[in-house]
């Protein structure tokens, strides 16, 4: 028998009787995964969460922290954010990230640099090699051309606000949410300035691993590709797992691979010597 929502005793024993539910889509609580990898002992999890089709998450990464992203059915789409969780006025300059690195393809060794010169994460592992540092995400009014539907709350959530509610959780405004880059779904620039979208779908299980080079608050949303060409709104489901780690260390090859990426890495250190 249904129950009696209307009854509040009767939504309260609901409500109860849904405790231990798991759905496809969710934080795990505390995190567990089995396939943490090797030497990375479980008791330094910090994160294990699965991000819905056109779903967000964010969440305050400490420096050092390893994040690696897993497109699960091989259409997700993880439009990533950035912000200095000590001053947020500071964050991902996507501009920056392409031309003080020389290179608008991002991929393993690549950084993602603050407004500041300074790198906030950096990319140390990649197995997929599709990523767009161009187009940024839809927005209300490009979903609903698309779509016929933009809304938050409805079925075709975009990149824009979803970024917005995961922004909002940590005090930010709508003005805070500024240009992102977009992992698992690609954007080449041909030579005539032509931008040909690598939307896929890919084979299911292609990961990115970053690690934290500042204490960040990282916010991610889960939308279609705002070039995707399809008429139908077609995204999956997108893993999150985060661990302890350790800092960068002066030797990293990463670190010491060019040297606007090494000024990147010590304008950081500069910045924690206080």
């Amino acid at each position: 028998m249904t129950a009696n929502l209307a009854d509040p005793m009767a939504a309260r024993d609901h409500a109860r009787a849904m405790a231990g539910t798991v759905a496809d889509a969710m934080p795990v609580l505390p995190p567990v995964a089995a396939d943490l990898p090797k030497g990375v002992d479980s008791d330094d999890l910090i994160w294990e969460e699965t991000i819905a089709a056109g779903g967000y998450s964010s969440r305050k990464i400490a420096r050092g922290s390893r994040v690696r992203l897993i497109d699960l059915e091989g259409d997700a789409c993880a439009s990533l954010l950035l912000y200095n969780a000590e001053m947020p006025t500071e964050r991902l300059n996507v501009a920056d990230t392409v031309k003080i690195q020389w290179n608008g393809y991002l991929g393993e060794g690549k950084l993602l640099l603050s407004d500041m010169g300074r790198v906030m994460m950096s990319i140390i592992a990649d197995d997929a090699g599709t990523h767009d540092a161009f187009c940024g995400t839809s927005n209300a009014h490009t979903n609903a051309a698309k779509y016929g539907e933009g809304r938050n709350s409805g079925h075709c959530p975009n990149g824009r606000d979803r970024l917005l509610l995961g922004s909002a959780k940590h005090g930010l405004q709508r003005r805070d949410v500024h240009p992102c880059v977009n992992l698992f779904k690609g954007a080449r620039i041909e030579a005539d300035g032509a931008i040909t979208p690598l939307i896929g779908p890919y084979d299911p299980g292609r990961s990115v691993t970053l690690r934290a080079e500042m204490d960040v608050i990282l916010v991610i949303a889960n939308c279609p590709h705002v070039l995707d060409p399809r008429d139908s709104y077609e995204v999956t489901r997108l893993r999150a797992t985060a661990w302890r780690g350790d800092i960068t260390t002066p030797d990293d090859p990463v670190r010491t691979a060019s040297p606007e990426g090494l000024r990147a890495f010590e304008n950081v250190e500069d910045y924690y010597r206080r």
